[in-house]
């Protein structure tokens, strides 16, 4: 009995050591969203972009990575139509933005996070655009089937300079800002 009991107790001392494992979550693509907000002297434009596929991983319920893929193709303005719209969106996919045809995807891979409040972390994250790797930082906030942020990119950081309004080749009428917004929000 006294061995029993011994027995018990080490794979009682056991379990509660054992450390909670990584849970892969990948979300739902096409009920996940991007939204994009870009502005511009005078003006500005929205729009979406879609994923192709992403995962945040959890241990516990607490949030510890996350890697997206977003089809850059898919971008599109939501804000004109008719040949507007296909004016601004041919641009867009254009080198002078996004060269979609020689870069298809971007991609986002967070490198840490940290706790911030409940259920909100902050992201410090690898953002490849055009092929050029920076870092991001931005909220997330989390539920039990979701997650949301909105943060903003310096396109300038990834080669897209085109009517930057930092540059002195730019008419002050015609610039566009630098940074554009995301609004994202994903669903597992």
């Amino acid at each position: 009995m006294k061995n029993l009991k011994s027995i018990a107790l080490a794979l009682v001392v056991a379990l509660a050591t054992v450390s909670v494992s990584a849970q892969t979550k990948k979300i739902d693509a096409a009920k996940s969203s991007i939204n994009w907000l870009a502005k511009k002297v005078g003006g500005q434009h929205s729009g979406t972009v879609n994923f192709k596929e992403g995962a945040l991983v959890f241990k516990g319920k607490k949030v510890t990575g996350g890697n997206f893929t977003v089809d850059m193709t898919s971008l599109t303005a939501t804000d004109l139509t008719g040949e507007w719209l296909g004016k601004l969106n041919g641009h867009l996919k254009a080198d002078d933005f996004f060269g979609t045809d020689k870069f298809p995807t971007s991609k986002l891979v967070f490198k840490t996070v940290a706790v911030k409040a409940a259920n909100v972390y902050t992201v410090t994250a690898d953002l490849t655009i055009k092929g050029i790797t920076k870092p991001v930082t931005f909220d997330l906030a989390t539920t039990a089937n979701s997650a949301t942020s909105t943060f903003k990119v310096n396109r300038t950081k990834y080669d897209i300079t085109y009517s930057s309004g930092t540059l002195l080749t730019t008419l002050a009428d015609k610039a566009i800002d630098d940074e554009f917004e995301l609004t994202v929000a994903l669903k597992f």
